[in-house]
């Protein structure tokens, strides 16, 4: 799977995101080389990002994404019609945006590495409802193609473990295919009968075609989940700041 370096306007975009969400205590997951973190801390948001890249050699990361950006460029360029230009205009504007997030994360995970937790789904180091909105972009549903049906139910089910009050998901899409991931409606269902409702909106942005909708699971009263699996008391490794008001190392 690729290291992508997406933007705080892109994911602004892509989640729908208002000036109240910036203002809740969000996890990205799995954050990648993105640098909504780095963008939304600068603006006061208390932002966490988690991947399984974050462990040793973390600090290579900003580097491999813009080797990626740069390689995918070419393609990006030679297949243009391939791909919704509404947004980012062109592919010029594309690889200078993600280029240009791939450096602010790499001076952010530097400079705040608290910021920055290593973790994996279905797995994550946090204690339950330890964010208000939990972002995810361009793992589940994406990689449907890879990532077993089970998968992605567990996967869902920890990211509602750890939300208090949203969990958003972009794109329902596969990233191979530009089709919904086929299994979106069972998953749907399955949530809902642990009392999470979803529903599926359109938003101001696209890059794949058909790719301009955000699930969003209302995890404010949810019943009772599956039982604890690994992670699921864990403690949280950025929480501490809060309780002693710390900030330096975030």
């Amino acid at each position: 799977m690729l290291v992508s370096a997406r933007s705080f306007d892109e994911y602004r975009a892509m989640f729908a995101l208002t000036d109240d969400d910036l203002a809740l205590r969000i996890l990205d997951c799995p954050g990648g080389a993105a640098s909504f973190v780095a963008e939304a801390g600068a603006r006061g948001t208390d932002a966490v990002a988690v991947d399984p890249q974050y462990g040793p050699g973390r600090d290579r990361l900003g580097t491999l994404a813009l080797r990626e950006i740069e390689h995918k460029h070419a393609y990006v360029a030679d297949n243009a019609r391939r791909f919704v230009w509404d947004w980012f205009g062109g592919p010029e504007r594309y690889t200078r945006e993600r280029a240009r997030a791939a450096r602010a994360f790499t001076t952010d995970i530097a400079a705040r590495p608290g910021r920055y937790v290593a973790g994996a789904l279905p797995h994550l180091p946090f204690a339950d409802r330890s964010f208000d909105l939990v972002l995810s972009s361009h793992l589940l549903f994406s990689y449907g193609a890879r990532l077993s049906e089970e998968f992605h139910s567990s996967a869902l089910i920890e990211l509602v473990r750890v939300a208090r009050r949203e969990v958003r998901l972009f794109p329902v899409v596969l990233h191979t295919s530009d089709r919904r991931y086929a299994g979106l409606d069972r998953l749907r269902a399955r949530l809902a009968a642990l009392g999470v409702p979803s529903r599926l909106d359109r938003v101001d942005y696209a890059f794949q075609p058909g790719g301009d909708e955000v699930l969003t699971l209302d995890c404010s009263a949810p019943g009772p989940l599956p039982a604890s699996r690994p992670g699921a008391d864990a403690h949280d490794p950025v929480r501490w700041r809060h309780a002693t008001g710390d900030v330096s190392r975030v």
